[in-house]
């Protein structure tokens, strides 16, 4: 199978609005696949229709090859957005009964529920009640619900809200690890930075729309070339550089973007003994940047 999931021309209303319109994308196995918007762009509604929580008002969802998604639920695994656990249940006893809910014996279900413990650091939490945890503890427990049964595709609503470095690392470790495994990960976030750490290609939603999507690479090289720079000192001669036309500038890194025809040796140049330069790189835009461009106009009015 070289494509995990299908999207053709799939629209969704809740009455008066459309929260997602004329949706198109293809999602190739083993690969993951960022889901990027604002906040309201429709990215949570579509994944809900991928895992069979919603229906689309019209067009089609193929998941995994079937084109009812209820049919492959013990296949797919899911991360809501709005995150919740049965408090009452023991933490290895609640993780062994949704394995088995995905189709899995108990004795498999209660050993994948204790290797996902040890794995995630909280073997000692086992057999305590799940609302002892605290938050992340809680986070990473959700996230073992979602993979405990092993699933083939792998959805993510939003996965490092929350999460503290340590704990955003390992959960980039883990979907990693699903990727050599040859599993298939969607996660939807409107934090760009993880999306171009991690992903291999990307669907930038916008008021329900698609407004772009490919492999990350070819996204990136699109919007042209930036000047990626790290420095020490005043910032304000950023700005005042010539042949420069825009700055985006977050106090010791900056991205530069250059009129046509302007040289970055000449931008070097003016900035040699106004700032310490650490690093001085040509290259495409950030994904942040990419973003800024298409959507963040309309956000800013």
């Amino acid at each position: 199978m070289s494509e995990a999931l299908v999207l053709e021309n799939v629209t969704k209303r809740f009455g008066d609005v459309t929260a997602v319109s004329d949706l198109s994308l293809r999602v190739p196995a083993g690969t993951i696949y960022g889901f990027l918007g604002p906040n309201g762009a429709g990215k949570t509604t579509t994944l809900r229709m991928i895992v069979g929580i919603l229906w689309p008002d019209e067009g089609r969802i193929t998941v995994l090859g079937h084109a009812r998604p209820e049919d492959v639920r013990p296949r797919v695994g899911y991360l809501p957005e709005e995150r919740g656990l049965y408090k009452k249940m023991k933490v290895a006893e609640f993780l062994a009964y949704l394995a088995r809910l995905k189709g899995l014996d108990g004795p498999t279900a209660r050993r994948r529920a204790h290797e996902w413990l040890d794995r995630l650091g909280l073997a000692e939490w086992g057999r305590k009640p799940c609302e002892a945890l605290s938050k992340g503890m809680s986070q990473k427990v959700q996230l073992a619900a979602a993979l405990v049964h092993d699933p083939e595709l792998v959805v993510l609503d939003e996965p490092f809200a929350g999460l503290d470095p340590v704990n955003r690392d390992l959960l980039r470790d883990i979907v990693l690890d699903l990727k050599r495994r040859g599993r298939t990960v969607l996660f939807s976030t409107h934090i760009m930075e993880q999306a171009e750490q991690i992903c291999d290609a990307v669907v930038l939603i916008h008021r329900g729309r698609k407004v772009l999507d490919g492999p990350l690479a070819d996204v990136k090289a699109a919007g042209g070339r930036a000047i990626h720079l790290d420095y020490d000192g005043d910032g304000d001669v950023l700005r005042r550089l010539m042949g420069v036309r825009r700055v985006n500038d977050s106090g010791k890194y900056a991205e530069i973007f250059l009129d046509d025809g302007a040289d970055p040796q000449a931008v070097l140049a003016q900035l040699v003994g106004r700032v310490r330069v650490r690093r001085f790189e040509v290259r495409a835009p950030s994904l942040h940047e990419i973003f800024i461009r298409v959507v963040g106009g309309e956000i800013h009015e």
